[in-house]
């Protein structure tokens, strides 16, 4: 068996979280590792408990989710963070994905969808509607030099699909391996960070 997806759970209402962790406890492949009530006590918690994937709430007093996602990636926290909202306009959420959040769903979601999304982003997926990726490519320029070999731009288009390694691996014919190299590669000729910028390169590329 594998280890089951650390799941940290943020949200400054005790009703939501304790109904979170009741549900994903549930879960065979996932464990509730911690909550936190506000954005600081998340960064503090991140470190503390190493979850795979936090919960993030945007709304919250003190230090909003926005403001938590900064913190994190000053502190070099590697898991994957999934927005939870109540915002139901894109346009309020590119700046969570802008800091680095992997995607998002909203509070209504069915139980089920979000077991698989919390699944999807542990597994490297990017979550993202397709207005949302329009915001976010919106006014931004790629950097110059970023000249990508056709299977760079082959990898680029499948991530931006969503593909994690293991799927891009298996569409394209090529090692896991190969795919790592591959999108090594492509973060630094575009100069990002993680997937979800690189997403956006594709978009604005029309490579999706």
């Amino acid at each position: 068996m594998t280890d089951p997806i650390r799941v940290l759970v943020v949200d400054d209402h005790p009703v939501v979280r304790q109904g979170l962790r009741t549900f994903l406890d549930l879960q065979g492949d996932m464990t509730v590792v911690g909550e936190a009530a506000d954005g600081a006590a998340a960064v503090t918690a991140a470190v503390e408990h190493r979850p795979d994937v936090i919960l993030l709430d945007l709304r919250m007093p003190g230090t909003d989710g926005a403001a938590a996602l900064h913190g994190l990636r000053e502190r070099g926290v590697p898991a994957r963070v999934l927005v939870v909202t109540s915002f139901t306009d894109p346009g309020a959420v590119v700046p969570a994905l802008r800091a680095g959040a992997a995607g998002y769903v909203f509070k209504d979601v069915d139980p089920p969808a979000l077991a698989a999304a919390i699944r999807a982003v542990h597994a490297g997926h990017v979550l993202m509607h397709a207005d949302v990726a329009r915001l976010l490519a919106t006014g931004d320029t790629a950097p110059a030099g970023a000249a990508l070999t056709p299977r760079e731009r082959d990898v680029l288009a499948e991530i931006a699909r969503g593909r994690s390694n293991r799927e891009i691996a298996r569409i394209l014919r090529v090692s896991e391996k190969t795919v790592k190299t591959h999108v090594s590669a492509i973060f630094t000729k575009l100069g990002v960070a993680d997937r979800t910028q690189a997403a956006l390169h594709a978009v604005r590329a029309g490579l999706v």
